[in-house]
């Protein structure tokens, strides 16, 4: 069985990949690194509860804390279209196979693939490009399919589903309709 990284964004988005990944007999290891998602109390409320989700499904899950607000916003502020692919998928990624190639695992995934909202081809050209560099195999699986089965699951387990991807750039995105009627 192929030893396998998996980067996790959140609780609601890890559902249905870890389902999907052990219905094929792997057995993945959450990764939580996520310096880009803001503010402190948004970021502890997705931690925490991925934490206990973890411990409830008995899955290992490795904690890397650093939040970021402060590095995130130097390194996205010139190019916002761009923050996700150009900085935020790299930064979170990159350390996920950093961490991946320093303890041995055969494999990395995330589950952003999950999210239809995420810039897709994008996020797979990052993962391809960090295997290549780091010889640690881009388990690619388009968990898109299972995204509303997750996210159901997930509310009826009575998780923190929260209303954006991450950033205070994403969140802001997402009341644009509102701000535009002001």
């Amino acid at each position: 069985m192929k030893k396998v990284l998996m980067h996790t964004c959140c609780a609601p988005c890890s559902v249905y990949c870890i389902d999907s990944l052990r219905s094929e007999g792997i057995e993945p290891t959450v990764f939580w690194y996520n310096p880009n998602i803001h503010p402190f109390t948004e970021y502890k409320a997705r931690r925490n509860c991925l934490k206990d989700y973890t411990k409830k499904i008995g899955v290992e899950a490795i904690f890397r804390e650093d939040y970021g607000l402060d590095e995130f916003c130097k390194n996205v502020v010139n190019d916002l279209e761009n923050r996700c692919a150009k900085y935020c998928y790299k930064k979170r990624l990159t350390e996920t196979v950093r961490f991946a190639a320093k303890n041995g695992y055969d494999a990395f995934t995330t589950t952003l693939l999950v999210s239809p909202y995420q810039k897709h081809e994008e996020l797979i050209k990052v993962c391809e490009e960090l295997a290549e560099l780091s010889g640690v195999e881009f388990l690619y699986r388009d968990f898109r399919t299972g995204f509303r089965e997750g996210q159901n699951k997930a509310r009826e387990l009575g998780m923190y589903m929260q209303k954006y991807c991450g950033c205070i750039f994403s969140e802001e995105d997402r009341y644009k309709k509102e701000i535009e009627k002001c």
